[in-house]
């Protein structure tokens, strides 16, 4: 199963090495309205078109490769889900829902520090990635970091004020540094 994985692989970066645009013109209107709207649906709509931008990538086969990746994650087949993700880093360096994605698998196997590095990447890619923020402070919780914990949410209600599950951790976090004073 490995080499078929790593054999396609090969294939897909031997033919075409494009690399995607996290530039997307649509994703400053889509920032815009994340920041203006507080309708639930508008909010989820929006942050839907976001994520399948950044999941966009101008091979077809590498956006394959992507769900391939993703399904054996989410299959616990993570072996291979590292596998495909790492090859995907190393030849489309700057697809930073690659890094996000294997920032994701190292945070699920306790790889805590990888996952920061991998988070690192894909925040120099697209600084506003607010799943990647969202992640660091997950990271930062499970590590007891909880200044550091508290920065990426605040930098994540910077990108994305409306969203309640940052505003929660927030409260959170600011609760337990408050309880770890007294």
């Amino acid at each position: 199963m490995y080499t078929r994985i790593f054999t396609v692989a090969a294939l897909i970066f031997y033919i075409n090495p494009a690399s995607p645009d996290q530039t997307d013109d649509r994703l400053e209107t889509l920032f815009i309205t994340l920041s203006s709207s507080s309708d639930k649906q508008v909010i989820r709509s929006t942050e839907n078109q976001i994520w399948d931008i950044w999941f966009a990538h101008p091979n077809s086969d590498v956006e394959r490769l992507m769900q391939i990746g993703v399904q054996r994650m989410n299959a616990n087949r993570q072996s291979e889900a590292m596998i495909i993700f790492s090859q995907l880093v190393e030849n489309f360096p700057d697809y930073a829902e690659a890094w996000n994605r294997r920032a994701t698998l190292h945070y699920i196997l306790g790889n805590y520090q990888e996952s920061i590095g991998d988070i690192e990447k894909v925040l120099s890619l697209e600084p506003r990635h607010f799943g990647a923020l969202s992640g660091l402070g997950l990271v930062y919780l499970q590590l007891d970091q909880l200044r550091k914990a508290k920065e990426a949410f605040e930098d994540l209600i910077k990108v994305h004020p409306n969203s309640p599950n940052a505003r929660e951790n927030l409260r959170r976090v600011n609760e337990d540094l408050r309880l770890n004073v007294i």
